[in-house]
C-alpha cells in the first residue's frame, strides 16, 4: 500500500478532488491525505512568495469533509488561522467531526511559530493525539528552528515539517528528525539526495512520503522514493507505515 500524506484540494479546474483522484490511480497509490488548497494559485506561486498577490485566509474545510465522506480512500486535515479570534473552537469541532490533524500555512495566515495563539491548538492536537503539519518560510519567526523549538514545547503533539524543511537541503529539519520524537520530514517536492541524506541520518521512520498535489504529480514526486538505495522495510515505512501510525489508521 502506498500513502500520499500530503495534498491540497480545492473547487479549482486545476486542484480538484476529481483530478486527484485520478491522479493517484494513474500513479499507483492507494490513499490520500488532503487539507485545503486554493487559499492561493499554485500556478502563481512566486507572486505570493514575493508579496505581489496576497492569498484569501478562508480554508475550505467544508470542502474537504465532503471529499472525505465521499471518498473513504482519503483522509483529511482541518486548515485554521491560528490566529482567529475562534481557532481552537473550530479546530476541535473538525477533530470531533473526523478531521485526523491540523494544516497550518505561515504563507497564507502571516503568524510565527512562537505565537502565543499556536499554544492552545498544539495542546489540543496533542489531545486528540493527532499530528500538525506546516511548511517554513525565509523570515523571522517562521523558519525551521521555530518550528523545531514549538515541537520541543509541545513533546505530546507530533509535528511534521512540509517538503523536507527549508530547500534545497536544510540541516536542522534532518537534525531535528533525528533528535526529537516528535519530529517527522514530509517529502513532497524535496530533492532527492536530501532525502536519502536524511534517511541515513534520521531513519526511514521519521520520513514521509508527499506529493504535493495539486503543485506537483503523485507519480513524479513517488519515483523519488522508488529510486532510494533502502531496504523494502525502510521504503514501506516512508510510503505508507509512518503516515499509517501518526494518523492511527490501523
Amino acid at each position: 500500500m502506498i500513502i500520499d500524506a500530503h495534498a491540497h484540494v480545492s473547487p479549482t479546474s486545476y486542484g480538484s478532488t476529481e483530478i486527484y483522484l485520478a491522479q493517484l490511480q494513474q500513479s499507483g497509490i492507494s490513499e490520500g491525505v488532503i487539507s485545503p488548497g486554493g487559499m492561493l494559485d499554485v500556478r502563481r506561486m512566486g507572486n505570493f512568495v514575493t508579496g505581489k498577490e496576497k492569498p484569501s485566509p478562508v480554508p475550505r474545510n467544508e470542502y474537504v469533509d465532503q471529499s472525505v465522506r465521499s471518498h473513504p480512500e482519503l483522509y483529511g486535515l482541518a486548515c485554521v488561522d491560528p490566529r482567529g479570534p475562534e481557532a481552537p473552537q473550530i479546530l476541535e469541532r473538525c477533530l470531533r467531526e473526523g478531521f485526523r490533524g491540523l494544516m497550518m500555512s505561515p504563507l497564507v495566515h502571516g503568524f510565527s511559530f512562537p505565537d502565543e495563539a499556536l499554544g492552545p491548538l498544539a495542546s489540543l492536537c496533542g489531545e486528540y493525539r493527532v499530528p500538525i503539519y506546516s511548511h517554513v518560510a525565509f523570515r523571522p519567526g517562521a523558519n525551521t528552528a521555530e518550528f523545531v523549538e514549538m515541537a520541543r514545547r509541545f513533546p505530546q503533539t507530533h509535528f511534521v515539517l512540509e517538503h523536507m524543511g527549508a530547500g534545497p537541503a536544510d540541516q536542522e529539519a534532518s537534525e531535528a528528525a533525528a533528535l526529537l520524537d516528535n519530529f517527522f520530514l514530509d517529502t513532497s517536492l524535496g530533492n532527492y539526495l536530501h532525502i536519502l541524506e536524511t534517511v541515513k541520518r534520521a531513519g526511514a521512520s521519521k520520513v514521509i512520503f508527499g506529493s504535493e498535489y495539486p503543485l506537483s504529480h503523485p507519480a513524479v514526486e513517488l519515483h523519488k522514493i522508488l529510486l532510494l538505495p533502502i531496504s523494502d522495510g525502510e521504503r514501506e515505512k516512508i510510503l505508507s507505515g509512518n503516515i499509517r501510525a501518526l494518523l492511527r489508521l490501523d
